[in-house]
């Protein structure tokens, strides 16, 4: 009997990058994989089956692509949470620190309606901060987060805690251990 590969099989570990002494989880080669890009999409959707969902909203930039596959899998809206400066029109928005610096994301203001009910979609949870941003984004235009899911946790990291600590229902495929 053949082993089944998981989708931790399918993420590559690239050592010293962007800078010395990090191990980059590259999900991109999850995503080349026809089998592991739909088995990724599949799981992260199954911890919400049969739960109302409005939106989705894709956090940037990988998110965008796990976020709009999810949110065409449930025929919902997708929304995109981006950097600073990048969407046309009317935004709100969000800082939020990095660990070396600050950072800003924005959402238009007029991408989610009060009470409609969102998921929010990621590839990889580290410390939360961009999470937490997009969170509240959402919550500041009435949008109520049904959950969070990702494809990687760092635990190390304490995202998947602080997030948690805001009252979010967290789901991820994976972990990896170390930063």
């Amino acid at each position: 009997m053949r082993n089944q590969k998981t989708v931790k099989d399918y993420i590559r570990t690239i050592a010293d990058f962007p800078q010395e002494g990090i191990l980059f989880r590259d999900v991109t080669s999850l995503f080349a994989d026809a089998r592991g890009f739909r088995m990724a999409v599949d799981q992260m959707l199954h911890p919400w089956a049969g739960q109302p969902i409005d939106k989705v909203v894709g956090l940037e930039a990988r998110g965008f692509i796990l976020g709009g596959a999810v949110a065409h899998q449930l025929s919902v809206g997708f929304v995109p949470v981006r950097k600073k400066g990048k969407l046309p029109g009317t935004v709100i928005s969000e800082d939020y620190r990095l660990e070396y610096g600050e950072a800003v994301v924005e959402i238009h203001d007029d991408a989610i309606k009060a009470g409609e009910r969102v998921l929010v979609v990621d590839d990889l949870l580290a410390t939360g901060g961009t999470a937490e941003a997009g969170i509240r984004l959402i919550e500041r235009l009435g949008g109520e987060i049904t959950g969070c899911a990702f494809i990687i946790d760092l635990p190390d990291l304490g995202g998947r805690k602080r997030l948690e600590a805001m009252g979010m229902d967290v789901h991820a495929l994976c972990a990896f251990e170390g930063a």
